[in-house]
This record gives C-alpha cells, sequence and structure tokens, in this order.
C-alpha cells in the first residue's frame, strides 16, 4: 500500500499540484507503517528481488490468464492461489518489524544472519516460503487422489494430515505477518473451540479431534481456507485489486481530489466537504481505509488544518470518509463479491445497485457533519485562485473511463471477471495512449531535432514502458496479499462455525440476553459486529461477522437476507472508527499531529448517523430498494431530514448556534425521524419544526445570520 502513497505524491507533482516534499512523504509512509500492518514489508531484497519480482509478475499473470482460459476448476485454482500469495508473503514479510531495523553497529553478523536481521531475505523465511507452496500445491498434484473413493473410504494417509496441519499453521503465521494478531487470535480460538468445545459448559458441541479439523479445514473443497472467502478472491476479488492498482498507476486518485477540491471547494468548510467526496470515491478503489486515509490525508488533512479545521477533526473527516469507500459500489472493498456469494439468489450487478442508497446516505451524513462544524466555527471555502481549474479536470476526464466501463459491463449483466478485465484493458490503454502522447512521441522528436536515431529512442521507451508494466504487475501482486491471507484465515473461521453449530447457538443465547426485543437484538449484533471487526480488512470482517452475526438476524426474525448482510457489513466497517481501536481515525491522528483518541472521538461523532443507517434499513428494506417507490421515497424523506438533524445538533449549529434545549430538539428529532414508523416520523418531525422556529427566533433577536468564530488552528 506504500506504493499508493508515493505514486500520488508523484502525481501531484507531475500535475502542479502540492507537494509534500521528501519530509512530508517520508512522515506519510512512517505513519502507514505505523498503522496499516499490510506495509511493512521488505524493501531492501537485493538479489532476492530479482526472485520476488518474478513470482509476483507470474503470480498477476496467471491470474489474468485464468480469468480468460479458467484451465483448473475451483480448488485446484485456488490452491494456486493460496500457494502463490503464501510464498510471496513470507519472502516480503518478516516475522517482526523489528528485522526491518538496520542491524546495530556492534552486533554480530552471524547472530544477525541467523535471526533474519539483514538485507535480502532471512533463511528460515525462505524455508516457510518453500513449505507453504508445497502445502497448497500439493492440493494441485494430488488432487486427483484427494477426490477419490479410496479417501472417502479409507480416509486420509499419515502423510495428507501432516501436509494439512503444516498448511493450516502457515496460513495462520502468513496472516499474522501481513494482516494483525485479531484474525489469527479468532482463528485460533475458533480451532481450540471445534476440538475442546465438547468440555465447554456453554455452546459446547460434539468435538473434532485434530486430524478431523485440519482435513477439513485444509483438504475440502468448499470449505475451510480453501471455502467460498478464497475462491472469491481468487476468481473475483484479485482482479479488482489489480484494477484499483492500475487506476491509482494511472493518477486517477489524484484527478478524485481534483474534482472534488473544484466542486466543492469553494463552500463553506469546503476543504472537508471535497476530502470526504474524494476519499469515499478513492476508498472505492484502495481496499483499505487506512491505507486510503494516509494516502490521501497526506493532501488533504493539510489543506483543512490550513482553512481552519482544528488537527483532530481534519484527522476524523478524513478517517470517516476514507472508512466509507469501503461501503461504495461497485468495489465496497472487495467484500461485495462474497456477499453476492452469500446471498444465493442475488446477482452482484443487483447487490452494486442495492448498496448506492446506504453508502449515498452514509456520505451526506458526514457531509452534513462538516458543513454544520464549519458554519458553527465561521470556516469559509477556499479562494478560487487555490482550486484545480476547469481545464486542467477536462483534459483529464478520459481518466474516468474505466470505471464507467467497468460499472456499464457490471450493469448489463455481464460478470465480474469479465468486467474487471475489460475495466483493467481500458485503463491500460488510456494509461499507455497518454504515455505515447505525453511523453513517448515529445522525446522522440526532440532526438531527432538533436540527430538521435528514432529507432535507438524508440526502443528506450519501449524499455521504460516494458518496466512500468513489470512494476504494475509486481504492485498487484503485492497489494493482493494480506487479502488473500484474510480470507483464508476467515474461511477458517467460517467453516469451524458451520461445522460446529456454533451459529445457531450464539443466536440463541443473544435472543435469551435482549428477551426476544428486536432493537436490542439489533444493537447486540451491532457491538458483536464492531468487536469483531476491530483490526480486521473489510473482506475478512464481512466474511467473520456474516458467518457469525448475520445469521442471529435472518434466522430469528423476518429480516431480508440482504439487510442482514448490509447491516453487519457496515458495523465491520465502522469499527475502523471506533474508539478505543479505531485505527483509521489513528492513522489520520499521525498525518494531522493530533492525539489519536480525540480523532476517534471525533470521527465517532462525524460519522454518527451512519451508525443509524443500518438500523433505518433493517426497519425499512424498501431503503434496500425491496419494497415499492412509494414506501421508498417517503423512508428517503425522514431519513434525510433525520440526519440534517442529527448533524446540527451534534454540531450546535443549524440556523445559528444552538442552545442546549434546540441541541436536545434536534438530537431527538434526529433519531425519531429516522426511525421508519409514520407516527413516530411525524413526531420527530414536529420536534424538527420547533427547534427551527426556536432558531429562526434566536436569529432574529441577535440580527445575524451566521455565528463568527475564531479559526482554529
Amino acid at each position: 500500500m506504500t506504493d499508493q502513497a508515493a505514486e500520488r505524491s508523484r502525481a501531484r507533482s507531475a500535475q502542479g499540484g502540492a507537494t509534500p516534499g521528501a519530509a512530508a512523504e517520508e512522515q506519510t509512509e512512517e505513519v502507514l507503517r505505523e498503522h496499516d500492518i499490510s506495509s511493512r514489508f521488505r524493501t531492501e531484497l537485493g538479489w532476492w528481488g530479482w526472485l520476488v519480482g518474478a513470482l509476483a509478475v507470474a503470480f498477476t499473470a496467471y491470474h489474468l490468464f485464468a480469468a480468460f482460459y479458467r484451465p483448473y476448476n475451483t480448488w485446484m485454482h485456488g490452491s494456486l492461489h493460496v500457494a502463490g500469495a503464501l510464498g510471496l508473503i513470507f519472502l516480503l514479510y518478516p516475522a517482526s518489524r523489528r528485522l526491518l531495523r538496520p542491524a546495530a553497529a556492534d552486533s554480530s553478523r552471524w547472530i544477525n544472519l541467523l535471526i533474519g536481521r539483514h538485507h535480502g531475505v532471512a533463511w528460515y523465511d525462505a524455508v516457510l516460503a518453500a513449505a507453504a507452496i508445497y502445502c497448497s500445491t500439493y492440493i494441485f498434484g494430488n488432487y486427483g487422489y484427494l477426490v477419490s473413493n479410496r479417501v472417502q473410504m479409507l480416509g486420509y494417509e499419515d502423510w495428507d494430515i501432516l501436509v494439512a496441519a503444516v498448511g493450516v499453521l502457515l496460513v495462520l503465521e502468513a496472516t499474522r505477518r501481513c494482516v494483525g494478531l485479531p484474525i489469527v487470535i479468532i482463528a485460533g480460538l475458533a480451532i481450540l473451540y471445534a476440538v475442546y468445545g465438547n468440555g465447554l459448559p456453554v455452546f459446547s458441541h460434539r468435538g473434532q479431534d485434530w486430524e478431523e479439523l485440519v482435513t477439513n479445514t485444509f483438504l475440502s473443497s468448499g470449505a475451510g481456507i480453501f471455502g467460498t472467502p478464497i475462491q472469491v478472491s481468487a476468481n473475483f476479488i484479485f482482479l479488482f485489486l489489480f484494477f484499483a492498482v492500475v487506476l491509482l498507476r494511472t493518477h486517477i486518485g489524484q484527478f478524485f481530489n481534483d474534482l472534488a477540491f473544484r466542486a466543492a471547494g469553494r463552500f463553506t468548510g469546503g476543504p472537508a466537504k471535497a476530502a470526504v467526496a474524494a476519499s469515499g470515491l478513492q476508498g472505492m478503489i484502495s481496499g483499505s481505509s487506512v491505507a486510503n486515509t494516509v494516502a490521501s490525508g497526506s493532501f488533504t488533512i493539510p489543506i483543512m488544518k490550513k482553512a481552519g479545521f482544528k488537527p483532530h477533526i481534519a484527522a476524523a473527516t478524513e478517517a470517516t470518509a476514507s472508512t466509507g469507500g469501503q461501503m461504495m459500489p461497485p468495489i465496497m472493498g472487495a467484500a461485495a463479491f462474497i456477499m453476492a456469494q452469500n446471498i444465493g439468489d442475488l446477482e452482484y450487478n443487483e447487490l452494486i445497485v442495492i448498496a448506492i442508497i446506504p453508502a449515498g446516505l452514509y456520505f451526506l451524513g458526514a457531509m452534513l457533519s462538516v458543513h454544520f462544524e464549519a458554519k458553527r466555527n465561521g470556516l469559509k471555502g477556499m479562494a478560487p485562485e487555490e482550486l484545480p481549474s476547469w481545464r486542467s479536470l477536462l483534459v483529464r476526464m478520459d481518466m474516468l473511463l474505466p470505471l464507467v466501463v467497468i460499472i456499464t459491463t457490471l450493469l448489463s449483466g455481464m460478470s465480474a471477471m469479465r468486467a474487471a478485465l475489460f475495466g483493467i484493458g481500458t485503463a491500460l490503454a488510456i494509461s499507455l495512449l497518454r504515455a505515447i502522447s505525453e511523453h513517448f512521441i515529445p522525446v522522440i522528436a526532440e532526438g531527432v531535432r538533436q540527430g538521435r536515431s528514432p529507432w535507438v529512442e524508440t526502443g528506450k521507451l519501449l524499455l521504460a514502458l516494458a518496466h512500468a508494466v513489470v512494476n504494475m504487475f509486481i504492485a498487484g501482486a503485492r497489494t493482493a496479499l494480506p487479502v488473500i491471507a484474510a480470507c483464508a484465515s476467515a474461511g477458517i473461521v467460517a467453516g469451524t462455525v458451520t461445522s460446529t453449530g456454533l451459529g445457531g447457538q450464539l443466536g440463541a443465547g443473544l435472543m435469551n440476553l435482549a428477551g426476544g426485543n428486536f432493537l436490542l437484538l439489533l444493537f447486540f449484533v451491532m457491538i458483536a459486529c464492531i468487536v469483531l471487526g476491530m483490526g480486521l480488512p473489510t473482506t475478512a470482517n464481512y466474511v467473520v461477522t456474516a458467518t457469525i452475526a448475520a445469521p442471529i438476524l435472518y434466522n430469528n426474525f423476518d429480516v431480508p437476507l440482504i439487510a442482514a448482510h448490509m447491516f453487519v457489513f457496515f458495523f465491520g466497517i465502522l469499527a475502523d472508527i471506533t474508539p478505543p481501536v479505531c485505527l483509521a481515525a489513528y492513522a489520520g491522528a499521525g498525518i494531522a499531529h493530533a492525539n489519536p483518541m480525540a480523532a476517534g472521538v471525533a470521527a465517532l461523532k462525524i460519522a454518527f448517523a451512519g451508525f443509524l443507517i443500518p438500523y433505518a434499513f433493517i426497519l425499512e428494506p424498501a431503503l434496500l430498494l425491496q419494497g415499492t417507490v412509494t414506501e421508498l421515497l417517503l423512508a428517503l424523506g425522514t431519513v434525510i431530514l433525520g440526519l440534517i438533524s442529527l448533524a446540527s445538533g451534534l454540531a450546535g449549529y443549524l440556523l445559528t448556534r444552538a442552545n442546549w434545549v434546540q441541541r436536545a430538539l434536534l438530537l431527538g428529532a434526529g433519531f425519531l425521524l429516522i426511525y421508519p414508523d409514520p407516527m413516530v416520523s411525524g413526531a420527530g418531525l414536529v420536534m424538527l419544526i420547533a427547534a427551527v422556529t426556536l432558531q429562526l427566533l434566536t436569529r432574529g433577536r441577535s440580527g445575524t445570520t451566521a455565528e463568527p468564530a475564531a479559526a482554529a488552528a
């Protein structure tokens, strides 16, 4: 993910934008490594770089080839997918971040070699990479034997069990290195529960022995490590992550920034509104709220601070928007592909249409929050000369074509795999045409004027282009590694929950705890999703929450499948801005030089409306297009009024500064308006009218329409 920050920095420099400079870029990289475990990979590989690069290029090339020709069945394809990923993880990610630091001058060379603190790959990581590749390709090479009647009748041999056990351990270790401990702890607890759950006083089951567990987890097609998450990762997610890399390499992220600032920058609180819009668009393709917070925040946070936003507010605004980007269709943090598989009668192209309204309401709530915050503090927009020109945007409008192509092909009914390939091809074609027009032709023309051979110059430029494509393939493979590892470990959790019946027992337990009260049960499920989602990447937290929490809703109440899955999906993602473990807010605070916990609390406040939207679409499925047009329009109207009321109440400003009575009315009205019941929403509307009336009287007495405030440093 550090490639993203570097690309954006180079893009700003090339396009005349604000460049943070070497010191700022170094700080950005440090913040990213501090808060994003997936960015803590080896960069000084020495001659190992050739091997790692070749393996990464082959890994990406294989997936593109497989998307066209589908040479192997799902299980065999998944085994190659996991094999390549695990091998690269052990070669790229050290066992500890301390091993990335240079060795002390007086330390022993032999001890450093033994523990792996040196340039290149540690000897034991090379061994682990080879073992991981062997264990996963064991499935590929012995596929006929593993699905034979002999295994079904006589069971697995000792070597099969050993390979499966080592394979499970290597998956967990690889996940720890590039994703972090939370998902490994959850998977470890799931394994312990599977083996020893028969002795528990609550949530007990028949129990499994170690041999049964590891073979079911590693040597079963369609379950465990090679279950739905890895199958979706191998077939769809990798292609869309590579698509995101291609887009970032074509500087579309900077284009999103410029477009958002041009459209919203001149209005009240313009820099913050532009940051919300730009980060939401970039988060849609980046796949990580933390990485997007750092990459986008290195540009947007200093501008927000300059405009007068307090550092912790600037950090919170960026974190809120970047986290919301994981909800934005068509990619939705790559979890959308798994969600489409989990909901049997729902196609992927239908899902991304359904997700538009919830995502739009989330970003509307964030926009309203920063708007009223800016109004309360008297913060103005940016001067016209500080904004990108419309001309500079128009000449880059072709950058939107890959997104247009991918959305159009999805909505036309084509498969997600085919849409990704079309999007990748379009992005590469645009990048090539831009390179030819902006670099190739001018360089060749200059060479001819100076008497150099046009063929020599063309050859040099073609080599440079080939080098850029190779680097793109390497970045595509590296970007996918944390997602693949997380999907593999999440598959362990999902397999265990299914095989032990834990999901049903948890549902019954929460039902008893809630006493059958639906709203209370929703609250408990929300807390469970936030806790389960803390520290997990988007795809993994959805797999875990969809396996454990979603069935509680649709098995015990008449909740549509899509509503239950979207509910847990939202709250799993919102864990990134929910204190105390709010990684995206902490990352933003690192860029803004703000107090991390203050940034986390502010992010919770800015996104507060977003925490109520899932309740709204659970109670009124029409917001997910599961009802009539009339129901949808009525629900949208009251929810939008509720978002305005809540945002203004939390900020303490609607038409003018609000006293405590007016804030109480606004907050109460917001809660009631979001509840999709005519009587309840009607009461909320009465309270909102009362609050507006009091605001008008207050403004009339003060004789002003604005409340000036000193701009915060």
